[in-house]
């Protein structure tokens, strides 16, 4: 199965006295990977809501399994779960530089919103995307 997988380095604003990885910092790389996949499918997130639809963020998930280190380069690989009428999951996995150690595994839920965060359904283009894309495990009702 295709998934996205965007390289990233830590940088040392995003470590503790220590050089460790903050642990706030993965929810951020899960966005970065996110939006890569959502780009590499042709959904640009600016053009969504320039045409009055968000993705809030309603469950977030994050197993930490190994620390990361400053200026370590990481892999985020990121792919879709699933598909409703008004949300989508995506998994990411954060590996090291050489996909030997899993650092660290999730994932977030996000609900399709209006411009006044009233939820309704994802539009039926976007889901032709993501399907067309074959990046998904499955699809739900």
């Amino acid at each position: 199965m295709k998934k996205n997988v965007s390289k990233i380095r830590v940088i040392y604003a995003d470590t503790d006295a220590m050089g460790i990885v903050y642990h706030t910092n993965y929810i951020k790389w899960f966005e970065i990977g996110r939006t890569e996949l959502l780009r590499d499918m042709g959904i640009y997130y600016a053009v969504f809501e320039s045409r009055g639809y968000n993705l809030p963020l309603t469950k977030a998930y994050c197993h930490y399994l190994l620390p990361a280190r400053y200026d370590q380069v990481l892999l985020i690989e990121t792919e879709i779960e699933y598909v409703k009428r008004a949300s989508i999951k995506f998994n990411c996995v954060i590996w090291d530089e050489k996909q030997e150690k899993k650092l660290v595994e999730g994932y977030t839920i996000h609900a399709c919103t209006n411009s006044e965060g009233k939820i309704v359904r994802i539009p039926e283009d976007v889901v032709g995307l993501i399907l067309r894309s074959k990046l998904i495990i499955g699809i739900g009702a």
